[in-house]
């Protein structure tokens, strides 16, 4: 039966309708800066570090080492051009103390200086100074000089010349930022004294002379970073002679007690045999080594040392993240996996008592299509199999490809197309609703293929009187090549799994649109389907939760639905999902302070949601930034070990998940691909969603791709009770045009045959049988818009055409029972299925 309605005009808003862009160069300006930050922390903390000054093995040819050089003072100036050595003043100790500042010793170090009235000379480390900069201040506030000593520690001479570049800049800035000053005094780490300079080490000082520093090495040293005990370290720094030392000394890179020990005995003893302690740039006379830095270079330092600081932070809280994030996944696995063998077994002894007696009672079964020509054949025939009576209703949203058309040429007893104007999947929700007959209702979409057994299965469930809805086993049918694997996965693994949990937790917050049942009563109390979200299944399901309705699910209710089957159509279909699941979560946000079921709803559901489909999904991109860094700079081999920790909990999961449905394991090899690259997209969809909510936008609806997946059954009959209205003898309008005239279909146990709803319809259309494979072999497919025969209207038979003046005529319903009132329409902009 075809009933032609127009649909009622519609107002459409004035909303606003944004395409968010902005919000991906924030995010982009995000990345790059995080991963800067990440970059500059993960080589200034890990790449090199303080260590031993004997750590580099011995030195190499010195023939490059100019002999003036290599038998002159420590100081060292015009590298590059006209080389010149100073020595210091006789009786004259520069005090100099390298690796710091350290928050321990170098107070410490301090303090003796300043009550022995001594100023000295301190090379400072760069990653140091930016940990500890009010020390470095304290330095410069007690007249000692700065001098810099890189900025992670490491040979610059087996560094590149532009690393050797980084290294200095950096450490000048990081004193310019903290200090306020700029020094040209430079010590080159695991340096000595001018006879130890090899060739490489004559390059370095040669390249830092270019770049405007003084190189300082020294005359004695105290060797204090051996540990050798206080007594010996005075010895080693006690001058032999009258000539002026450049003493080195340490404040950092370890324990220094014995450093400071042997200060309290060295100053006062050399005092009072004459010398005068005194800075390096005093000792030989150079005027101002150490100078205000400009307003660029301090702002600059500035800027270095929030970043880095920034960076610490980062770490630290992407560290705490990850780890909360992996005992989050842990503790998830461990609550779905427990509450999905506590569903089982619940199910199963419930299958001896069952949910009450049988549901027998016919069911009205609404197929919402716009443009579903490559998949509604399969669809409607499924449901025409089914093994329990059921009235088909096709509601055909404005489609253009000739959808309405296809069915109508089907001439499938018990099924009715209804026609209206593009009005949106809500609205042809409800006008299948207003046109139904039955109390209970199965909603499908048009790319969805039923099992023979799914509609009885999915409404045993309503035998207990308390059940709203039910949601089926919705499956991928075209799981060929790596995306459709991964959808499948997530069915069976993400969905199903959460599925058994929201059940047991009665707290159900979606029943697919692809398969799900519903009291119409129920339906109608709430106003109908919604259309204020862009997840109506979502939105009605909440609605009956919080209406005091238990929502299940029926694993055994088995349907074949069509997922997408590129990048662009999946991101279309899950933003969609999410934009919808969040517009949903604000809409009844209420049900969180509710009592009842729709308090289960609220601090169950809904806190589920946000947890494991918003927030976790935030956080995904900076686990994966922090796992990248750890492979790079901390112990990629602990990090790999999590990270395969993490697959092994999930192919568990997966086995467990696929065991539970029935499946074969096989596309779980998968699963580590899966990973990078699907696992990303979806996390990318959520912010996206977020983003768009929170800055108001409007989604708009778009046109979901059909690739004809779908197979019909082979062989299949339609239900004895196919088209009867449940009790004997009892039938409703059939596959006869919109005619009160139309003769009345046989019962199943009468000896005339029933018309074959699966017989071949010759054609060679658009709508041909195709090969490729699914859960149905193909069955032949009529051509919608070549015209069918039309039979003689004064010979009697099952298809009598009555005239209509137009698509949207009216027709007088031949239903025995009439239709309840249509809720009314909502407004949508565009629509979308």
């Amino acid at each position: 039966m075809t009933d032609r309605r127009r649909a009622a005009p519609r107002r459409h808003s004035r909303t606003r309708e944004l395409t968010p862009r902005t919000h991906w160069l924030l995010l982009s300006a995000l990345a790059v800066t995080l991963s800067t930050a990440l970059l500059l922390q993960g080589y200034t903390h890990h790449m090199f570090g303080i260590s031993s000054d004997d750590v580099t093995g011995s030195r190499g040819r010195a023939d490059a080492v100019p002999g003036q050089v290599a038998h002159g003072g420590p100081v060292i100036t015009h590298a590059a051009g006209a080389v010149r050595t100073v020595r210091p003043e006789a009786r004259t100790i520069a005090l100099t103390f390298d690796d710091g500042p350290d928050p321990v010793w170098t107070p410490r170090i301090l303090d003796v200086l300043r009550r022995d009235h001594v100023h000295a000379t301190f090379f400072v480390v760069g990653t140091q100074v930016v940990d500890h900069p009010d020390l470095v201040r304290r330095i410069v506030a007690e007249g000692h000089q700065i001098g810099i000593h890189t900025f992670t520690h490491p040979d610059l001479s087996r560094l590149a010349p532009w690393q050797r570049s980084l290294e200095l800049r950096e450490t000048e800035l990081a004193v310019a930022g903290t200090a306020g000053v700029t020094t040209a005094l430079l010590r080159p780490p695991y340096s000595s004294s001018n006879e130890a300079l090899d060739d490489a080490d004559w390059s370095v000082l040669k390249q830092a002379d270019q770049a405007g520093y003084v190189t300082v090495l020294s005359t004695q040293d105290a060797e204090d970073w051996q540990r050798p005990g206080t007594a010996r370290i005075v010895a080693n720094a006690t001058p032999h002679g009258r000539a002026g030392q450049i003493l080195l000394m340490h404040d950092g890179g370890g324990d220094r007690a014995q450093t400071v020990a042997a200060l309290n005995t060295l100053i006062p003893r050399l005092k009072a045999q004459g010398f005068r302690f005194t800075t390096v740039g005093a000792a030989v006379g150079m005027a101002g080594p150490v100078q205000p830095a400009g307003l660029g270079d301090h702002l600059q330092g500035l800027a270095l040392v929030t970043m880095l600081r920034a960076g610490d932070w980062a770490v630290w809280l992407l560290g705490v993240l990850m780890y909360a994030a992996g005992v989050i996944s842990v503790l998830r696995a461990a609550v779905v996996v427990v509450a999905a063998r506590r569903h089982r077994r619940l199910r199963t002894g419930r299958r001896g008592r069952s949910w009450g007696p049988p549901v027998t009672e016919p069911v009205s079964v609404i197929v919402p299509a716009y443009n579903e020509s490559a998949g509604i054949e399969a669809a409607v025939r499924s449901l025409l199999a089914s093994d329990h009576p059921v009235e088909i209703i096709v509601v055909d949203d404005g489609s253009t490809d000739g959808t309405a058309d296809l069915v109508e040429s089907l001439r499938l007893p018990g099924v009715r197309v209804i026609r209206q104007e593009n009005a949106g999947k809500p609205a042809a929700l409800n006008t299948g609703l207003a046109a139904a007959s039955c109390e209970l209702v199965v909603m499908v979409d048009g790319d969805t293929v039923f099992e023979p057994d799914a509609v009885r299965m999915i409404v045993q469930p309503f035998a207990d009187p308390g059940v709203g809805a039910v949601s089926g086993n919705a499956k991928v049918v075209n799981r060929g090549g790596l995306l459709g694997r991964w959808q499948h996965i997530e069915y069976v693994v993400g969905f199903n799994l959460d599925r058994r949990l929201f059940d047991l937790a009665e707290c159900m917050p979606t029943v697919p649109g692809a398969v799900g049942a519903f009291r119409r009563q129920a339906l109608l109390d709430l106003g109908g389907v919604s259309d204020v979200t862009l997840a109506e299944d979502t939105d009605l399901t909440m609605g009956l939760c919080r209406a005091g309705w238990r929502v299940v699910y029926e694993e055994s209710a088995v349907a074949w639905t069509e997922a997408p089957a590129s990048l662009n159509a999946l991101w279309r279909q899950r933003y969609r999902w999410c934009y919808g699941t969040l517009q949903a979560m604000w809409k009844h946000r209420g049900a969180l302070v509710q009592r009842g079921a729709a308090g289960k709803l609220g601090r169950r559901g809904l806190v589920y949601l946000f947890l494991f489909q918003v927030l976790l999904p935030l956080l995904a991109p900076v686990v994966d930034i922090f796992a990248v860094y750890g492979l790079v700079f901390l112990d990629p081999v602990r990090i790999t070990g999590l990270w395969l920790a993490f697959l092994l909990l999930q192919f568990g999961m997966g086995l467990y998940a696929f065991r539970l449905d029935g499946e074969r394991p096989g596309p779980l090899w998968s699963l580590p691909l899966q990973q990078f690259v699907y696992r990303q997209l979806m996390y990318l969809v959520v912010i996206q969603s977020v983003f768009t909510a929170v800055s108001g936008s409007r989604l708009r609806w778009q046109r979901m791709e059909r690739y004809g997946s779908l197979r019909a059954p082979t062989g299949a009959e339609p239900s004895g009770d196919t088209g009867h209205a449940g009790a004997a003898g009892d039938t409703w309008a059939t596959g006869a045009a919109d005619s009160t005239t139309a003769p009345a279909q046989p019962h199943p146990h009468d000896a005339a045959p029933q018309p074959d709803p699966y017989a071949p319809v010759p054609h060679s259309g658009p709508y041909a049988a195709m090969s490729q494979p699914g859960p149905y072999a193909p069955a032949p497919q009529p051509d919608p818009y070549a015209p069918a025969p039309q039979p003689d209207p004064y010979v009697p038979g099952p298809y009598v055409p009555v005239p209509a003046p137009g698509p949207y005529a009216a027709h007088p319903d031949s239903r025995p029972h009439a239709p309840a009132p249509q809720p009314a329409p909502h407004d949508t902009t565009t629509r979308w299925y």
